[in-house]
């Protein structure tokens, strides 16, 4: 399995005005990506998984060690259209419509005006906003510009995606609903780096995770391996007596087994959406339930209409024709000014003359 990301011995320091070291945001960190899997990068606040995420866009030079995604350079201009990337505040344009976004950012992957509009259908019912797709981003809600925010990462059908804090101002149906886009996304072969506070849906969808302190890596490798309790077994049972019960405990007592009995909890997440399912039959103006997968992820089509949309083109730029009339006015509007100019010019004359002439006969 090929390697995606490749960070080696990186280390980031800030410093000062003067040059001196103020901060040390990442310390001598070591991360494989690898291809096809989803990755998990966690901490608490300033913990460097900002800066590790911006050296991978290159955005961020490291100060020693080496980083390299897709065997290259961050900064390569080669791998740009491989990556795609959703910040942590969705920063879009507030006077375009969600549509308009979206074909803007569609632009600058090379993308046909055609395989544009296709995408945006798919993306727009992907994220579950058709009903406002012509509505100006500066009226959405936080969540519903996350929502549009994750579109614009995957108009480009990226073969890397980097997701930092992907479900901020999300509902508990949409936060659901990423998920189970992440692991389609996973199905589909893309590579995704996660990063997110929330450890529940790390848990249900990473396959390796990196848990980050004050810049170091305090724990790295499969999540199972991490989260597996080596001394302790769960026993799920299924309509079990009160009678079968005490003599099941009974007799792990008198074998000095340590046991507790709970009954199991169905969960809040769960729960809710078995709740909203049932309501889902009412209308509202709200972010509703995401569409189906779009059709174009992992089709192997993309890279040649990148290829033959960004192929330079030789037109012939056509000249402009100069209306003889318009350009007669305009000269006619220039020359006004000036005349009344030199007009103003000889009136100032006049009048200083007229007022040195009677200061001469006072005297």
């Amino acid at each position: 399995m090929s390697k995606i990301i490749e960070i080696a011995d990186v280390t980031k320091i800030f410093k000062d005005f003067w040059g001196r070291p103020k901060v040390k945001a990442v310390q001598s960190l070591n991360i494989e990506v690898k291809q096809g899997e989803i990755f998990g990068l966690l901490g608490p606040n300033g913990s460097g998984k900002s800066t590790t995420i911006k050296m991978l866009l290159g955005l961020l030079k490291p100060t020693s060690g080496q980083i390299a995604v897709f065997g290259q350079h961050p900064r390569s201009s080669e791998i740009k259209n491989k990556i795609g990337f959703l910040p942590e505040e969705s920063y879009l344009y507030s006077f375009l419509t969600a549509e308009e976004a979206l074909h803007f950012f569609g632009g600058l992957f090379g993308l046909s005006k055609g395989m544009r509009q296709s995408r945006i259908d798919e993306l727009i019912q992907l994220v579950g906003l058709e009903h406002a797709r012509h509505r100006r981003l500066g009226e959405f809600s936080k969540g519903m510009a996350r929502r549009i925010g994750l579109a614009q990462a995957l108009i480009g059908d990226p073969q890397l995606l980097i997701l930092d804090e992907p479900t901020t101002g999300l509902d508990p149906i949409g936060i659901q609903e990423i998920k189970h886009l992440i692991l389609e996304l996973k199905k589909k072969g893309k590579t995704i780096l996660l990063s997110s506070h929330l450890l529940s849906e790390v848990q249900d969808v990473c396959d390796r995770v990196c848990i980050l302190y004050g810049g170091k890596v305090c724990s790295y490798g499969e999540l199972d391996d991490l989260l597996i309790k080596k001394d302790k077994t769960n026993l799920e049972l299924s309509k079990m007596s009160p009678q079968k019960l005490d003599q099941l405990s009974t007799w792990l007592s008198q074998n000095g087994v340590s046991f507790e009995m709970q009954r199991p909890k169905e969960n809040l997440e769960t729960y809710f959406m078995r709740i909203i399912s049932e309501a889902n039959t009412k209308e509202t103006d709200g972010a509703i339930k995401g569409g189906d997968m779009p059709t174009f992820f992992g089709t192997n089509e993309v890279l040649g209409d990148l290829m033959k949309d960004n192929k330079p083109k030789e037109t012939q730029q056509p000249k402009d024709e100069i209306n003889k009339e318009s350009l007669s006015l305009l000269l006619e509007q220039n020359e006004k000014p000036k005349v009344e100019e030199n007009k103003t010019q000889e009136v100032d004359r006049q009048l200083l003359d007229e007022l040195t002439k009677k200061q001469n006969e006072k005297n």
